[in-house]
């Protein structure tokens, strides 16, 4: 609804910071009074009640004038052009990898003379682990951020991710960065005048002087590391108060019921934005509210947040998109793309964690029943939003879809997750995977898994023991599973090593800031020789990279695969078989996975059931035709295997 008072203050506002609202800047103006109302509507909801409610929201506007003001000439041409493209995000073009820079090429500098090696992938899209800077030993990976706008002297300085992100803009790639937006470092400026006394930073924190809060609020809150962090408050010896610590201690909880604390972050949120980050990954966000009495998770104004700053995104940086980070269960997830009036306008992306779990437990039984009766729910994405597709990456693998949809298929739901954790952490005797489990409740005995791609599939084991047929069998499976994240629906995310089968790194065991988190084994040093051998027949590296390079070429050339939400599972004629129709107005693609570790047979009516029955088939991958037979003949899938079929 049209509001007067709020047009005059932005005019006025925007005036102030001479933009020039009749020329240039006048797009900016357009977008800053559509969605005033919207953005007015949720501040209030949020922070109305502050006694400084309408000072403060003044600072908001004058924000996300600031960030646009900012925002260097480039990036506004590039806002437009994906304006004009609509929903850039969901091109079937786009594939990424998720590295960590040291990690994989020591810093940001040599990460330069690294992206003929993403070209000659066929990947554009580069998902950087946190760089910013944290403290040695207690960094969790960088999700312990001590300044949000330095980046961390092991990776180089602000000037080398600038200098980086300008080469790949001119190489049309994509960059995402991080965002913790949950947290900061306890080494963070903010944290540390908190635990001088500052009153005004004690406010950026849930601190308290006593445990009384803190044991009421226990009651209801998960602990997220029970093992290596049990409980969700610190004792702060420096100012004798007990603050906030949900995931280790070294990381303190932001209070985001003070309005300044979401004002000091949509600053920060809009300078990465103007640094040239084509997606935000907002790092846990279903933390990012907490209320005593609750499980402090996925609350309504967490999402009210988000839709806010997803709002102020829009008006000062619209080219930057949202990847909200929640890995909760099915029915939590699809919150996070925006509900009512909001959907499809809070995040424009989320993880399909649910599908990249079913898949494990697909691997694991050879039975597809569990991930089909999990579809209904993740079918429910709004069109306009998309999914990050994956097998793996630098997190555990959790099993949190739901009990029911266990149950459907027979199976006992704590039993079916015990026997995956066994499989994986190959603790079963026949399992060939080798894997660990992450973080055991010993209360629940609730855990997740973790392990690289490679090793989970068996490769490990098959080359510690030279096995060819095992060897042959794992690299089958690594791509079975790299395909159908591929071909889904969404933006395909490869964790880096594993386009050349990387197995666990166990080096992590003798890094004391390490040890304790078995995630690292599957985060390994790249061994640019061992990389090299990409180009030499007949090596291991070589066909893995090589099979990867050509699904990514496939999925490029098949605009029937951009996320339209036109994605239809097949009916399960072979339990055996996941199968998914991905159609246009003038095209098909039919995709079946082989699960099983023999040959699976699929009746040819499978293909009558979606529209005119095609004649024959070409199969992109194995670039073989078929022609369709009678209802009672098959096609025969070989194990581990699958088809990419285009009706001709």
């Amino acid at each position: 609804m049209y509001n007067y008072q709020l047009h005059q203050q932005i005019t006025e506002s925007l005036q102030q910071n001479e933009l020039d609202i009749a020329g240039k800047d006048n797009l900016f103006y357009t977008r800053f009074v559509a969605n005033t109302s919207a953005i007015s509507s949720l501040y209030n909801e949020l922070y109305g009640h502050h006694a400084k409610s309408k000072e403060i929201f003044s600072s908001l506007i004058e924000t996300i004038s600031n960030g646009y003001k900012k925002r260097p000439d480039v990036l506004k041409s590039s806002d437009e052009e994906k304006e004009i493209q609509g929903h850039w995000f969901l091109s079937n073009e786009i594939t990424g990898m998720s590295l960590y820079v040291d990690r994989f090429c020591g810093n940001i500098k040599n990460m330069e003379s690294k992206l003929d090696y993403f070209k000659k992938l066929g990947v554009n899209f580069l998902h950087l682990m946190p760089i910013f800077e944290s403290p040695q030993g207690e960094s969790d990976g960088g999700y312990a951020v001590s300044d949000f706008r330095k980046v961390d002297e092991r990776f180089g300085k602000l000037e080398d991710l600038i200098h980086l992100q300008k080469k790949m803009s001119n190489e049309k790639m994509y960059l995402m960065l991080d965002i913790v937006l949950n947290h900061t470092s306890h080494r963070h400026e903010w944290a540390e005048k908190a635990k001088q006394g500052d009153k005004k930073y004690q406010d950026y924190f849930y601190m308290f002087d006593d445990r009384s809060i803190p044991d009421q609020m226990e009651r209801t809150m998960p602990e997220i590391f029970p093992e290596s962090s049990p409980g969700n408050f610190t004792y702060v010896e420096e100012c004798k108060k007990w603050v906030m610590t949900v995931f280790h201690n070294y990381q303190w909880d932001l209070n985001y019921s003070n309005p300044v604390v979401f004002i000091e972050m949509l600053d920060t949120i809009l300078f990465y934005a103007n640094l040239g980050v084509d997606i935000l990954r907002i790092d846990a966000p279903a933390f990012i509210w907490k209320q005593l009495g609750t499980g402090c998770q996925n609350l309504p104004q967490a999402h009210l947040i988000l839709r806010l700053i997803k709002q102020c995104v829009q008006v000062a940086t619209p080219g930057m998109a949202l990847l909200g980070e929640a890995i909760v269960a099915p029915k939590e997830i699809m919150k996070y793309f925006g509900t009512g009036l909001y959907t499809a306008k809070e995040c424009d992306f989320a993880y399909n964690a649910t599908q990249m779990a079913l898949q494990w437990d697909a691997l694991a039984t050879g039975d597809t029943r569990v991930m089909l009766a999990a579809q209904h729910e993740i079918l429910q994405k709004p069109f306009g939003t998309s999914w990050i597709t994956y097998t793996r990456c630098h997190d555990d693998i959790g099993l949190g879809y739901d009990d029911y949809m266990i149950e459907q298929t027979g199976y006992n739901p704590y039993e079916h997750r015990k026997f995956l954790k066994n499989y994986y952490s190959g603790v079963q005797e026949d399992s060939p995977a080798r894997g660990a489990l992450f973080s055991v409740n010993p209360k629940t005995q609730d855990a997740r898994i973790s392990g690289s791609l490679a090793s989970l599939c068996g490769l490990e084991k098959a080359l510690q023991e030279n096995n060819e047929t095992d060897i042959d069998l794992s690299v089958r499976k690594i791509l079975l599973m790299q395909a159908q994240s591929f071909f889904i629906g969404g933006l395909p995310m490869i964790f880096y090593g594993d386009e050349l089968g990387y197995t666990n790194d166990y080096s992590y065991l003798q890094d004391a800031g390490k040890s304790y988190d078995n995630r690292w084994m599957h985060r390994p040093v790249i061994d640019w020789q061992k990389n090299k051998k990409v180009d030499v027949e007949e090596t291991l590296e070589q066909r893995i990279f090589s099979s990867t390079q050509k699904l990514i070429s496939i999925r490029k050339k098949l605009e029937v695969v951009a996320d339209h939400k036109n994605l239809n599972w097949l009916t399960p004629h072979n339990i055996h078989i996941a199968g998914y129709l991905r159609s246009s107005a003038d095209k098909k693609l039919y995709c079946l996975f082989n699960f099983s570790n023999e040959a699976a047979y699929l009746t040819w009516f499978a293909f009558k059931e979606h529209g005119a029955a095609p004649k024959k088939l070409y199969d992109h991958w194995q670039d073989k035709y078929y022609d369709v037979g009678y209802n009672h003949e098959f096609l025969i899938i070989e194990p581990y295997s699958f088809c990419l079929l285009e009706p001709q």
